[in-house]
């Protein structure tokens, strides 16, 4: 068979499931590490529940991935997950989920591997959202999602200093109300509340213009430029403001083209 009957014959079989996300549809990828609590708490001697050297990271690698080829408008990133809203009419790769997916998993990965100096993996995966609320609702869902983990966090890691196994304080949170959660860490001395707000809401990480003065080379006149740097939000709002601040970062997301056609159709 010549090479180029038997490259045809292959191919099919390599891009037989090349599913591409249709064109409009909001792309939001959703990257998790793989077996981070071991890696962090029993290889690395990094405190619990959080350590600002792993948020550091985590950000870090938010950054790198805002910044490899992708048009990526908002970063999130709580405990070991990071979350990505790219421009609704990005059409890098054809749209194709599969090499969004492994390029976003492998960039990961590297960076964060490097970063802690040791093997380290995350998965990735594609949330393709017809609507811009439904964008709202995924970031809301995450953003709750980060402040039960750190409620949980904050509890779990209590139990196991007073000495309890992994098991046993499992079993002694199971089916316990955010009330009673909170109580429990107030009475040992830790007012939920008061804790950093990066640990019960995440991070959020999105571009801003920041004027730049430099120098003309002809004269040395001052000469101001606006340059995009990416902003690291470490005080994400709460309630209706999160959702205010999630709308403007779709907003980002969506060609001026797009929501005049989306305002007409409507």
């Amino acid at each position: 068979m010549k090479f180029d009957d038997l490259e045809a014959k292959m191919r099919i079989y390599e891009t037989a499931h090349d599913h591409q996300v249709l064109p409009g549809i909001y792309m939001v990828a959703r990257l998790d590490g793989r077996s981070f609590t071991k890696l962090v708490r029993e290889r690395k001697p990094f405190e619990a529940p959080f350590d600002v050297r792993v948020r550091d990271m985590m950000v870090e690698t938010t950054k790198h991935l805002m910044d490899c080829g992708f048009p990526v408008v908002f970063g999130y990133t709580q405990s070991d997950e990071i979350s990505l809203l790219f421009r609704r009419d990005t059409d890098v790769f054809g749209r194709k989920l599969r090499k969004y997916e492994s390029i976003l998993a492998g960039e990961a990965s590297a960076r964060f591997a490097r970063l802690l100096d040791d093997h380290a993996a995350f998965d990735a995966r594609i949330s393709q959202l017809p609507t811009e609320q439904d964008v709202v609702d995924y970031f809301r869902w995450r953003h709750e999602d980060a402040h039960r983990n750190a409620l949980s966090g904050h509890c779990y890691w209590l139990l196991r200093s007073q000495g309890l196994t992994d098991r046993a304080a499992t079993r002694q949170l199971e089916g316990q109300s955010v009330s009673a959660r909170n109580e429990f860490l107030f009475q040992n001395g830790i007012q939920f509340n008061d804790l950093p707000a990066w640990q019960k809401r995440g991070v959020g990480l999105y571009y801003h213009d920041v004027e730049h003065v430099g120098r003309d080379g002809r004269d040395g006149s001052p000469v101001v430029t606006t340059r995009r740097r990416i902003h690291v939000d470490f005080e994400l709002p709460l309630g209706l403001s999160y959702t205010t601040f999630v709308r403007q970062r779709i907003e980002e997301a969506t060609p001026a083209k797009a929501v005049r056609d989306d305002q007409a159709s409507g």
